[in-house]
């Protein structure tokens, strides 16, 4: 099973945007369609998709960097949080978020079709709407 992936998607939008929006409970509900609670500050927690995913905050730097634990309720109690790391380099037509998950246990579904199913293809449509 796959540990470790990067990954990536192209938004019509600034990193700015993306960065707000990602750490903001209102806005990440709003770009993903599923219930979250979020805040700017380093070493708070998160929830996203009604509680299913969970973490917290480990390092921020403004508009260009979110790193933060993670894990779903799917880990077993035992199981370390997973990590994820979101680079927002700014491009002609917006921003690149560029996403590394690592950390994961052997026996996790495939995240890397979750972040392209429940986060980048509903951002994408989000974001059209919403500039």
């Amino acid at each position: 099973m796959i540990t470790e992936f990067t990954t990536s998607a192209q938004f019509s939008v600034s990193p700015e945007r993306i960065y707000n929006s990602w750490l903001d409970g209102v806005e990440h509900s709003a770009m993903t369609g599923g219930e979250a609670t979020g805040t700017n500050q380093v070493g708070e927690i998160f929830t996203a998709w009604g509680g299913y995913i969970s973490g917290t905050n480990l390092e921020l730097e403004s508009n260009a960097l979110i790193v933060q634990s993670w894990r779903t309720t799917e880990f077993g109690e035992d199981d370390e949080d997973s990590r994820i790391e979101i680079t927002l380099t700014s491009t002609e037509d917006g921003c690149l978020l560029t996403l590394e998950h690592s950390n994961i246990p052997d026996d996790q579904p495939n995240y890397m079709l979750g972040w392209e199913n429940h986060y980048f293809t509903p951002m994408k449509a989000y974001f059209d709407k919403t500039p």
